[in-house]
Protein backbone atom coordinates (compact mmCIF):
# COMPACT_ATOMS: atom_id res chain seq x y z
CA UNK A 1 0.00 0.00 0.00
CA UNK A 2 1.10 3.37 -1.10
CA UNK A 3 1.57 5.17 2.68
CA UNK A 4 0.85 8.66 1.31
CA UNK A 5 -2.51 8.12 -1.03
CA UNK A 6 -4.69 7.71 1.37
CA UNK A 7 -4.13 11.17 2.74
CA UNK A 8 -4.50 12.77 -0.53
CA UNK A 9 -7.37 10.95 -1.22
CA UNK A 10 -9.28 12.38 2.22
CA UNK A 11 -8.16 15.75 2.16
CA UNK A 12 -9.75 16.07 -1.46
CA UNK A 13 -12.53 14.02 -0.62
CA UNK A 14 -13.47 16.26 3.35
CA UNK A 15 -12.23 19.30 1.11
CA UNK A 16 -12.45 21.46 4.39
CA UNK A 17 -12.11 24.69 1.93
CA UNK A 18 -15.29 23.65 0.16
CA UNK A 19 -17.62 23.62 3.29
CA UNK A 20 -16.42 26.88 4.56
CA UNK A 21 -19.46 28.20 2.89
CA UNK A 22 -21.83 26.28 4.58
CA UNK A 23 -19.94 26.33 7.73
CA UNK A 24 -20.56 30.24 7.52
CA UNK A 25 -24.20 29.77 6.64
CA UNK A 26 -24.75 26.85 9.46
CA UNK A 27 -23.05 29.50 12.49
CA UNK A 28 -23.76 32.43 11.63
CA UNK A 29 -26.45 33.01 14.43
CA UNK A 30 -24.22 31.46 16.89
CA UNK A 31 -21.61 33.63 19.35
CA UNK A 32 -18.04 33.30 19.28
CA UNK A 33 -18.03 30.51 21.58
CA UNK A 34 -20.69 28.34 20.02
CA UNK A 35 -18.55 29.22 17.02
CA UNK A 36 -15.52 27.51 18.46
CA UNK A 37 -16.87 24.71 19.96
CA UNK A 38 -18.79 24.08 16.74
CA UNK A 39 -15.31 24.09 14.98
CA UNK A 40 -13.82 21.65 17.69
CA UNK A 41 -16.70 18.85 17.87
CA UNK A 42 -16.55 18.98 13.85
CA UNK A 43 -13.08 18.50 13.83
CA UNK A 44 -13.29 15.39 16.33
CA UNK A 45 -16.21 14.16 14.84
CA UNK A 46 -13.98 13.71 11.30
CA UNK A 47 -11.30 12.35 13.10
CA UNK A 48 -13.15 9.80 14.34
CA UNK A 49 -15.21 8.90 11.39
CA UNK A 50 -11.83 8.17 9.82
CA UNK A 51 -10.57 6.32 12.74
CA UNK A 52 -13.21 3.78 12.99
CA UNK A 53 -13.34 3.47 9.57
CA UNK A 54 -10.22 2.43 9.74
CA UNK A 55 -10.06 0.10 12.16
CA UNK A 56 -13.50 -1.52 12.37
CA UNK A 57 -14.69 -0.21 8.39
CA UNK A 58 -17.79 -1.85 7.29
CA UNK A 59 -18.29 -4.32 10.51
CA UNK A 60 -20.24 -1.33 12.35
CA UNK A 61 -22.27 -0.46 9.31
CA UNK A 62 -23.17 -4.53 9.02
CA UNK A 63 -23.59 -4.45 12.87
CA UNK A 64 -26.50 -2.60 12.28
CA UNK A 65 -27.88 -4.40 8.97
CA UNK A 66 -27.29 -1.13 7.52
CA UNK A 67 -25.02 -1.09 3.86
CA UNK A 68 -23.20 1.75 2.36
CA UNK A 69 -26.14 2.50 -0.76
CA UNK A 70 -28.72 2.93 2.76
CA UNK A 71 -26.21 5.16 4.04
CA UNK A 72 -26.07 7.32 0.94
CA UNK A 73 -29.83 7.91 1.48
CA UNK A 74 -29.90 8.79 4.74
CA UNK A 75 -27.11 11.33 3.90
CA UNK A 76 -28.81 12.82 1.26
CA UNK A 77 -32.15 12.71 3.20
CA UNK A 78 -29.82 14.94 5.79
CA UNK A 79 -28.67 17.17 2.92
CA UNK A 80 -31.80 17.72 1.63
CA UNK A 81 -33.71 18.93 4.84
CA UNK A 82 -30.77 21.21 5.66
CA UNK A 83 -30.85 22.26 1.75
CA UNK A 84 -34.51 23.56 1.98
CA UNK A 85 -33.78 25.61 5.72
CA UNK A 86 -30.88 27.20 3.64
CA UNK A 87 -33.37 28.17 1.01
CA UNK A 88 -34.86 30.07 3.11
CA UNK A 89 -32.04 31.59 4.85
CA UNK A 90 -32.37 29.55 7.57
CA UNK A 91 -29.60 27.61 9.57
CA UNK A 92 -30.30 24.15 10.06
CA UNK A 93 -31.47 22.55 13.24
CA UNK A 94 -32.58 26.14 14.75
CA UNK A 95 -36.36 25.30 14.75
CA UNK A 96 -35.95 21.90 16.50
CA UNK A 97 -32.67 22.56 19.38
CA UNK A 98 -31.97 24.69 21.82
CA UNK A 99 -29.45 27.93 20.85
CA UNK A 100 -27.30 26.88 23.04
CA UNK A 101 -27.14 22.78 21.33
CA UNK A 102 -27.18 24.38 18.22
CA UNK A 103 -23.71 24.66 17.42
CA UNK A 104 -22.79 20.87 18.76
CA UNK A 105 -25.85 19.09 16.47
CA UNK A 106 -24.70 20.99 13.39
CA UNK A 107 -21.35 20.16 14.51
CA UNK A 108 -22.30 16.64 14.02
CA UNK A 109 -25.00 16.79 11.43
CA UNK A 110 -24.74 18.16 7.99
CA UNK A 111 -21.34 19.49 8.75
CA UNK A 112 -18.88 16.50 9.80
CA UNK A 113 -21.41 13.72 8.68
CA UNK A 114 -22.12 13.67 5.45
CA UNK A 115 -20.82 16.85 4.26
CA UNK A 116 -17.52 16.44 5.38
CA UNK A 117 -16.64 12.45 5.93
CA UNK A 118 -19.57 10.85 3.89
CA UNK A 119 -19.98 7.36 2.92
CA UNK A 120 -16.94 8.12 0.07
CA UNK A 121 -14.79 8.48 2.64
CA UNK A 122 -15.77 5.86 4.96
CA UNK A 123 -15.60 3.17 1.76
CA UNK A 124 -12.45 4.56 0.70
CA UNK A 125 -10.72 4.04 4.32
CA UNK A 126 -12.30 0.40 4.19
CA UNK A 127 -10.62 -0.13 1.03
CA UNK A 128 -7.04 1.10 2.09
CA UNK A 129 -7.86 -0.60 5.75
CA UNK A 130 -8.30 -3.95 3.77
CA UNK A 131 -4.99 -3.36 1.85
CA UNK A 132 -2.40 -3.19 5.11
CA UNK A 133 -0.91 -5.79 6.09
CA UNK A 134 0.38 -4.85 9.35
CA UNK A 135 -0.95 -2.91 12.97
CA UNK A 136 1.27 0.26 11.98
CA UNK A 137 -0.43 0.70 8.75
CA UNK A 138 -3.32 0.54 10.33
CA UNK A 139 -1.98 3.42 12.64
CA UNK A 140 -0.76 5.74 10.01
CA UNK A 141 -4.62 5.61 8.66
CA UNK A 142 -5.76 6.57 12.02
CA UNK A 143 -2.85 9.35 12.16
CA UNK A 144 -4.13 10.78 9.11
CA UNK A 145 -7.66 11.07 10.62
CA UNK A 146 -5.81 13.53 13.40
CA UNK A 147 -4.28 15.37 10.28
CA UNK A 148 -7.44 15.51 8.61
CA UNK A 149 -9.05 17.19 11.86
CA UNK A 150 -6.78 19.39 12.04
CA UNK A 151 -6.86 20.91 8.82
CA UNK A 152 -10.64 21.03 8.98
CA UNK A 153 -10.31 23.00 12.48
CA UNK A 154 -7.55 25.21 10.43
CA UNK A 155 -10.39 25.77 7.71
CA UNK A 156 -13.26 26.55 10.31
CA UNK A 157 -11.01 28.93 11.87
CA UNK A 158 -9.93 31.05 9.40
CA UNK A 159 -13.86 31.30 8.03
CA UNK A 160 -14.41 34.34 10.59
CA UNK A 161 -12.13 36.75 8.57
CA UNK A 162 -14.55 35.71 5.68
CA UNK A 163 -17.79 36.36 7.09
CA UNK A 164 -17.31 39.57 8.09
CA UNK A 165 -15.91 40.26 4.47
CA UNK A 166 -19.09 39.26 3.56
CA UNK A 167 -21.60 41.11 5.84
CA UNK A 168 -25.14 39.84 6.97
CA UNK A 169 -26.39 40.69 2.83
CA UNK A 170 -23.67 38.99 1.77
CA UNK A 171 -24.09 35.68 4.33
CA UNK A 172 -28.02 35.96 3.34
CA UNK A 173 -27.04 35.84 -0.32
CA UNK A 174 -24.75 32.69 0.13
CA UNK A 175 -26.87 30.79 2.07
CA UNK A 176 -29.72 30.44 -0.34
CA UNK A 177 -27.20 29.79 -2.87
CA UNK A 178 -24.95 27.16 -0.55
CA UNK A 179 -28.82 25.57 0.05
CA UNK A 180 -29.08 25.67 -3.77
CA UNK A 181 -25.99 23.78 -4.50
CA UNK A 182 -26.32 20.81 -1.40
CA UNK A 183 -29.80 20.45 -2.48
CA UNK A 184 -28.27 19.27 -6.05
CA UNK A 185 -25.76 17.37 -4.24
CA UNK A 186 -28.23 15.95 -2.05
CA UNK A 187 -30.18 14.68 -5.27
CA UNK A 188 -26.80 13.32 -6.29
CA UNK A 189 -26.57 11.24 -3.12
CA UNK A 190 -30.03 9.99 -3.10
CA UNK A 191 -29.90 8.84 -6.79
CA UNK A 192 -26.84 7.13 -6.16
CA UNK A 193 -27.85 5.04 -2.98
CA UNK A 194 -31.08 4.46 -4.79
CA UNK A 195 -29.68 2.94 -7.70
CA UNK A 196 -27.33 0.83 -5.70
CA UNK A 197 -30.40 -0.33 -3.54
CA UNK A 198 -32.76 -0.81 -6.30
CA UNK A 199 -30.63 -1.50 -9.94
CA UNK A 200 -33.89 -1.29 -12.15
CA UNK A 201 -34.14 2.44 -11.30
CA UNK A 202 -30.79 3.00 -13.61
CA UNK A 203 -31.70 0.84 -16.22
CA UNK A 204 -31.47 2.02 -19.99
CA UNK A 205 -35.43 1.36 -20.71
CA UNK A 206 -36.27 3.86 -17.35
CA UNK A 207 -33.79 6.33 -18.78
CA UNK A 208 -35.30 6.31 -22.27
Amino acid sequence: MDIYKPLVALIAMVNPIGVIPFFIAFTQDLDRFQRKRTIRVAAFTCFTVIAVSALAGLKVIEFFGISIASFQVGGGTLLLINALAMLNAKPAESGSVSTADAGTHIAVVPLAIPLLTGPATISTMVIYAQKTQHWWQQSVLVGYGVVVGAVVWLCFTASGRIAKALGATGINIMTRLMGLILAALAVELLASGLIDLFPVLGSPKLKG
